[in-house]
């Protein structure tokens, strides 16, 4: 960001957190005090050493104006404001870098998610050294567009799955809990967008980290959604299809491959039986663009086992 400016509202002793809130804020004026209100209340209660980092993103409506007025209410939350929208993928991934708690916590400000149960999440990542994320996964969808979304969420979600050889009640659920050093080599491969979600759960799943789902409900969302069907549809796709290609490319390559090889086999055949002395071009074709992509797949593994960390 080129500029960022921040607003500190830390209480005695609290120095380290043991958990971070990120909250993104963008144009939620009427009901982001309300939402602060909510997880402070729960996180209060639940006795949890916490931070809440209220992230504006250039809201261009009074949500900063608000978020400034309440803070003297809230001791535990401090006030990111930046200079210009970089969308909530870019949120979260500076938010959570710059989270001083061992847990992070990504939820939403519009009032769809149950954000009182919070500690709930952060309390399944202490019982359970194995787990190192904490999905809420919604049992019904509440957007915009809400016939388009879920055969489409669906078809996503299933590619994943197939993809990832793991069941995924939710994909994109914006309500979760991780470790916050676990995801720090991943935070760089996150895109602007809401596909942000996706991605995180992607590369926990394709690195063998434990990924844990809580049935949650969700609510519909107050003010304007900033979900655009056609467009954040097709990211979602491209960015699943990218994330495994980063962690296992023969899993997206392979298949293409063996399929086109197996009918190239196929039609020479018939070819040979029909005509013993001509082959036919699109024989040759099929045989040969089946090699090339699984020569591309041989190499992209190759180049993926090679590479150090991420």
């Amino acid at each position: 960001m080129s500029e960022l400016s921040q607003e500190h509202h830390r209480p005695p002793g609290a120095d380290a957190p043991r958990v971070t809130i990120v909250l993104p804020c963008y144009n939620e004026q009427d009901h982001v005090v309300a939402e602060v209100e909510r997880i402070c209340a729960a996180m209060d209660r639940a006795g949890y050493g916490y931070e809440l980092l209220a992230i504006d993103d250039a809201s261009t409506d009074a949500t900063l104006a608000r978020l400034r007025e309440a803070a003297p209410r809230f001791p535990h939350m401090r006030i990111v404001a930046f200079g210009h929208n970089g969308g909530s993928g870019t949120v979260r991934r500076i938010g959570t870098q710059r989270a001083r708690g061992e847990i992070v916590v990504w939820t939403d400000a519009d009032m769809t998610y149950p954000n009182e149960r919070i500690p709930e999440l952060v309390a399944i990542l202490d019982a359970d050294p194995g787990i190192d994320q904490v999905v809420g996964a919604r049992s019904q969808e509440m957007g915009t567009h809400r016939f388009l979304r879920i055969p489409a969420k669906w078809l996503i979600r299933k590619i994943a799955e197939r993809l990832t050889n793991t069941r995924i009640p939710d994909l994109n659920s914006g309500l979760r809990a991780f470790r916050r050093e676990v995801s720090l080599p991943y935070l760089r491969l996150l895109p602007p967008g809401f596909s942000c979600v996706t991605t995180i759960t992607l590369a926990f799943l394709s690195n063998q980290h434990g990924v844990h789902y809580v049935p949650i409900d969700y609510a519909k969302r107050a003010g304007h959604s900033k979900f655009h069907f056609v467009r954040d549809a097709y990211r979602y796709i491209l960015q699943v299809l990218r994330m495994v290609m980063y962690f296992n490319p023969l899993k997206v390559l392979m298949p293409p491959a063996l399929w086109l090889l197996g009918i190239g086999m196929a039609k020479g055949v018939y070819d040979v039986v029909s005509d013993p002395i001509y082959i036919r071009n699109n024989t040759i074709m099929l045989v040969l663009t089946g090699l090339m992509i699984a020569s591309m797949a041989l190499l992209a593994d190759l180049i993926v086992r090679s590479r150090n960390g991420t």
